[in-house]
């Protein structure tokens, strides 16, 4: 055999070799590795829409793959305004989207989501081809990942004191039409007596609690973005009626 076939050969076994170590699952050298079939990845049960809150998906991919002044971040997916759609993070994978918060009994977000970026200054209505990307993309996840369909959060709803992304501007309804998140059904009733609009929200998801005063006013704004597209602080009778038809809805 010609010396120079030998070499390829050699170089060969060498790269297969080193691909089954990049790829073997990590073992703890303190314990014999008696592996079980019995695994699967860990799943997300929730995903988040964020705002960029950049000027472009260009400056919004460099943000989410380096170190910034508040630290790295990343998130799973970016929807550009022209549709285009980036991963950045493995769906098993947890990316650092989320930060402090929490939707019901969910206190560790980034483990337990999707964290997906769109590209949007903060203040521009969003594109007809972004949402179109978005729902195409949602529709992906929950079909594949089996997340259910009403787990579709904004950032704001499991951080309101933190974040108002991804904005007033943001058109839930027009998700909720294809079936993603939650959404009152019309006509809307009047709630019982004695309907209580702070359990309600607690019972949505929305992180209150009784000693947490100081935050109803940033919970409600986060509601409000979401199902009454302002930024009111304050709960009044058509709230009331959302969150009836929401937390009916809602009930198994």
């Amino acid at each position: 055999m010609p010396a120079m076939i030998q070499r390829t050969l050699v170089l060969l076994s060498l790269l297969l070799a080193l691909a089954a170590c990049t790829h073997a699952p990590p073992r703890n050298p303190l314990a014999q590795w008696v592996p079980s079939p019995n695994f699967e990845p860990r799943r997300p049960v929730l995903i988040v829409l964020h705002a960029t809150e950049q000027e472009s998906a260009a400056a919004s991919l460099d943000t989410l793959r380096t170190g910034n002044s508040g630290g790295p971040v990343s998130a799973h997916y970016l929807v550009g305004d022209d549709g285009a759609t980036y991963q950045l993070v493995a769906d098993e994978l947890r990316a650092w989207h989320a930060g402090p918060g929490r939707w019901g009994t969910i206190t560790d977000v980034n483990s337990a989501s999707i964290g997906i970026e769109l590209d949007n200054d903060g203040s521009e209505p969003f594109t007809d081809a972004q949402v179109a990307a978005l729902l195409r993309l949602l529709e992906d996840l929950c079909e594949r990942l089996d997340i259910p369909r009403t787990q579709v959060i904004a950032h704001a709803d499991m951080a309101p004191t933190r974040k108002r992304d991804p904005g007033f501007r943001f058109p839930w309804k027009r998700l909720a039409d294809a079936g993603f998140g939650l959404w009152p059904q019309a006509p809307l009733a009047e709630p019982p007596p004695g309907f209580d609009p702070w359990l309600a929200l607690r019972l949505l998801g929305y992180p209150l609690q009784q000693d947490d005063s100081p935050g109803y006013a940033a919970t409600v704004r986060a509601f409000r973005r979401h199902f009454r597209g302002d930024e009111g602080d304050a709960l009044d009778a058509e709230d009331a009626r959302i969150l009836y038809a929401l937390t009916r809805s809602a009930s198994p």
